[in-house]
């Protein structure tokens, strides 16, 4: 069974291609079928999710996965949150969005800088599903002052676990995948995909 990753993000595909091994499902970037990005145009995580993975399966005719996932910081109200990835005004522009994150942090005490990565995930059989399969996780941690680490994407250098005692871009992939947002989203997501074919 071939199933559309609706992302164009090389690091969320690597971590979804890995998380999704051994499931029988033969897992395709929507840009292997020349499907650009859809517009994220949901006032919400679930929302965006769903639009992505619509597009995706429209576009190719197969089942897709939509992720949807951001930071979310205490101290910020929630920011840059469903904004993650253009927070500083162009999409994907990583180190410009880790400097702002870090600017608007300027200051903050350690015990005030939580912060919880997000996920969500929307598979479709088809575009027009009326049911689609929702699944989320949740990583809190806090943000770090300066970035640390070599490994990862988006903010993980800027992102520190307390209960690893590591920053998400020290962790080796195996361990992130088994304890991140995604990771763990994934994880409820692979006890139903049994279920989602019947």
């Amino acid at each position: 069974m071939k199933l559309v990753l609706a992302s164009s993000n090389a690091g969320k595909l690597a971590e979804l291609r890995e998380l999704l091994a051994n499931t029988g499902l033969d897992v395709q970037a929507q840009s292997a079928f020349g499907v650009g990005d859809a517009v994220e145009s949901g006032a919400s995580f679930i929302e965006n999710a769903l639009i992505k993975a619509r597009h995706a399966s429209a576009a190719t005719g197969l089942p897709a996965l939509g992720d949807d996932s951001g930071l979310l910081v205490d101290a910020l109200d929630g920011a840059p949150g469903l904004y993650s990835a253009r927070y500083a005004g162009d999409h994907g522009d990583v180190p410009a969005n880790n400097a702002l994150l870090l600017q608007r942090m300027a200051g903050v005490p350690a015990p005030e800088r939580r912060a919880h990565f997000y996920c969500v995930l929307a598979l479709l059989r088809s575009p027009s599903d009326p049911q689609p399969i929702i699944a989320e996780g949740i990583w809190p941690g806090f943000i770090l002052e300066a970035p640390r680490g070599e490994r990862g994407f988006g903010y993980d250098p800027l992102f520190f676990d307390p209960a690893q005692q590591l920053g998400a871009a020290e962790m080796a992939p195996e361990l992130k995948n088994r304890i991140s947002h995604r990771g763990l989203a994934l994880a409820s997501l692979r006890d139903r995909l049994r279920d989602a074919w019947r």
